[in-house]
């Protein structure tokens, strides 16, 4: 059997959507590579969007707005001093865009204006922080990111 330029080409195409097919198959099915969704529960949470947008618009209008830094201890949130901090209701939720097993959320209960975040808690890399506090009534949102 001889081989012309026309057979040779269809072998070459066929041969290379082989490989490339392989290695989609290996991605989807190996456990080392991690395909998940940003988030799980996505649409849910796309519906809370413009309660978002009001609570970070809160957040804005303050003249002391919450600050998170990174000392050696952590990370810690100052909360505006403006405010009882007793009444400052929330959670702080830290999320890892690497690696989803990483996120958590912690309630806010201070007994100052700072709340720490230690530092074994957090894995070194980029970490998405978000801030939703309540504080008599009012709704509020703060978001950053910080690499640690």
């Amino acid at each position: 059997m001889k081989i012309n330029w026309g057979k040779g080409i269809v072998i070459a195409i066929a041969l290379f959507m082989c490989f490339i097919l392989y290695f989609v198959v290996k991605v989807q099915s190996d456990t080392q590579y991690d395909n998940e969704m940003v988030t799980e529960q996505y649409y849910k949470k796309e519906k809370l969007v413009q309660g978002n947008i009001e609570s970070i618009q809160n957040a804005n209008s303050l003249t002391e707005k919450v600050a998170i830094t990174k000392t050696v201890n952590g990370v810690v949130v100052h909360f505006p001093k403006e405010f009882d901090y007793s009444k400052i209701k929330g959670k702080v939720s830290l999320y890892r865009p690497s690696n989803q097993k990483l996120d958590f959320e912690i309630p806010i209960s201070l007994s100052g204006f700072d709340l720490l975040i230690p530092k074994n808690n957090l894995v070194g890399g980029l970490w998405g922080i978000t801030v939703a506090w309540e504080y008599e009534g009012k709704t509020y949102l703060n978001k950053e990111e910080v690499y640690f």
